[in-house]
C-alpha cells in the first residue's frame, strides 16, 4: 500500500490523467447503458408457436406439442421445457440456463424445428419461433383513430397489418409489431352442399381448384428481333370476380364455375376477443415489442418519430394515438434516482464543509462521489447491467458508503498538513 501511495504522489500528473480518462469512460458507458424502469429478470426463454386449424387441445397436444417437446430434449444448456396446448394453438416454452446467449439458444432450437416439421402431420400447422423479446419488451401501445367515421374496422385492420406494421418494424430495436382488434380481411367462399351434389363435385375438388388458380407462373421468355420478352402467367386472385370465374370442372363440355356452387364475399377472419376504448367502442390497436437488450427509451423515441411520419401518409382523418408508453415510467424512475443522487451529493458536500471546516478538503471528498458513480457505470456496461430503478437506486443509497473511506484518508492528510 505504501508503494502505491508513493507511486501516486510521485506521478501526480499521470494519476490525474488516469482519473479523468476513467471518469470519461464511465460517463460514456452511462450514456450507452440500456435504460429500463426495472431490471429485466426474465429467464433465457425461446418460445415456439404453432397455429392449428381448429384442432381440439387433445389433438394439439398429441400431434403438435409432444413432438416438439420430444425433439427439443437434449439441447445444450437446456434447463426445462414447459408447454400449453389450447384450441387451435400450441405454445412450447424452452428455458435455458442463465448466461446462455439468446441467439445461440434460438439457433439450436431453429435447427431442431427443421426435424420436427417432418413429424407433424400435413395441415396441422407450421411451428415458428416467437419474437426475440421478454416480458418487459412491450414498450408502446397505440390505436388507430378514425375521425371521419368512414372506415370500417376491417379497413382499419388492413391499414394496421399492411402499412403501419411494416413501417414500425423498420425502426432499429423493434422486433415485432402485433395487431389487435378489428377484422382480418378474407375472401370467403360459402359452399352450398346441395349444389355440389347436383354438379357431382367434392369439397376437395373445390379447394384444389382454388389453390391451383391462385398463383403466378413463370414461362421463361420469347426471343424476337434480338430482344427477350419475359412471359408471365398471372393468376393471383385480386377480387371477387376472379374467384367467381374459377372453373371447378367441365361437365359434358360445359364448365362449372365457382359462382355456381358457392356464395363469395369479403369478410373477417374468425377472432377471439376484441379491443375497446374506455369500454365504449371497438378499436384497432397495436403493440410494439422491443428487441432483447435494446435501450427502451431510445426505441420508444424512434418509434414515436416514425409514428409521426406514418400519420402523414395515412388516409385523411386516420391517425395513430399512443395510449401506453414505457418511456413515461422509465423517465419517472430515472428522474427520481438522479434527483436523489444530486441531492445526496449536495448534502454530503454541505455536511463536509461544516464538519471538516475546509472547502478544499470537502471538495476532494465530494469529487469521490461522481468518480465512484462513473467507475460503477463502467463496470455496469461491461457486465450488461441496465440503468434502472434498482441499479441507480443502489448507487443513491450507497452515497454515504462511497465517501467513508475518502473522509478518513482526506481528514488524516488534512490533520497532518495542519
Amino acid at each position: 500500500m505504501d508503494r502505491i501511495i508513493q507511486l501516486s504522489l510521485s506521478n501526480r500528473s499521470l494519476m490525474a490523467v488516469l482519473g479523468v480518462l476513467l471518469a470519461v469512460a464511465g460517463y460514456r458507458s452511462y450514456v450507452q447503458l440500456p435504460v429500463d424502469a426495472f431490471p429485466d429478470v426474465s429467464p433465457n426463454l425461446v418460445q415456439v408457436f404453432t397455429e392449428t386449424e381448429g384442432l381440439a387441445p387433445e389433438d394439439v397436444e398429441q400431434y403438435v406439442t409432444y413432438p416438439i417437446e420430444a425433439v427439443m430434449t437434449g439441447l445444450p444448456n437446456l434447463e426445462r421445457i414447459r408447454s400449453v396446448s389450447n384450441f387451435g394453438l400450441s405454445v412450447v416454452n424452452i428455458y435455458f440456463e442463465d448466461g446462455t446467449d439468446i441467439y445461440f439458444a434460438r439457433q439450436v432450437v431453429s435447427e431442431r424445428l427443421q426435424e420436427v416439421r417432418e413429424q407433424i402431420p400435413p395441415g396441422f400447422g407450421d411451428p415458428r419461433l416467437g419474437p426475440i423479446s421478454t416480458g418487459m419488451g412491450l414498450v408502446l401501445f397505440y390505436y388507430l383513430e378514425d375521425e371521419t367515421g368512414q372506415y370500417s374496422l376491417q379497413e382499419l385492420r388492413s391499414m394496421q397489418d399492411w402499412l403501419v406494421k411494416f413501417q414500425l418494424q423498420t425502426v432499429p430495436g423493434v422486433t415485432e409489431v402485433l395487431g389487435i382488434g378489428g377484422y382480418e380481411k378474407q375472401f370467403q367462399v360459402a359452399v352450398h352442399p346441395e349444389l355440389l351434389l347436383r354438379a357431382g363435385v367434392t369439397i376437395s375438388e373445390v379447394i384444389t381448384s382454388i389453390q391451383e388458380n391462385n398463383l403466378n407462373v413463370g414461362a421463361q421468355f420469347i426471343e424476337k428481333n434480338a430482344e427477350e420478352f419475359v412471359v408471365r402467367s398471372v393468376g393471383l386472385v385480386a377480387n371477387i370476380s376472379d374467384l367467381e370465374n374459377i372453373v371447378i370442372k367441365a361437365k359434358d363440355g360445359t364448365p362449372v364455375f365457382l359462382r355456381e356452387l358457392a356464395d363469395i364475399q369479403v369478410g373477417g377472419a374468425i377472432r377471439r376477443g376484441v379491443q375497446t376504448r374506455n369500454g365504449l367502442e371497438e378499436v384497432v390497436a397495436g403493440m410494439v415489442v422491443k428487441l432483447f437488450g435494446a435501450n427502451s427509451s431510445t426505441v420508444i423515441e424512434q418509434v414515436e418519430a416514425k409514428m409521426a411520419e406514418i400519420n402523414r401518409i395515412l388516409p385523411s382523418g386516420v391517425k395513430l394515438i399512443p395510449y401506453y408508453e414505457q418511456k413515461t415510467l422509465v423517465a419517472a424512475c430515472v428522474a427520481t434516482v438522479t434527483n436523489a443522487l444530486i441531492q445526496g451529493i449536495g448534502l454530503v458536500v454541505l455536511v463536509l464543509i461544516v464538519f471538516m471546516g475546509g472547502v478544499r478538503a470537502s471538495l476532494v471528498v465530494a469529487l469521490a462521489i461522481p468518480f465512484s458513480v462513473f467507475f460503477a457505470t463502467l463496470w455496469m456496461g461491461y457486465f450488461g447491467i441496465s440503468a434502472n430503478l434498482m441499479s441507480l437506486g443502489g448507487l443513491a443509497i450507497a452515497i454515504g458508503m462511497l465517501v467513508d473511506g475518502t473522509i478518513v484518508m482526506v481528514e488524516n492528510v488534512d490533520r497532518m498538513l495542519r
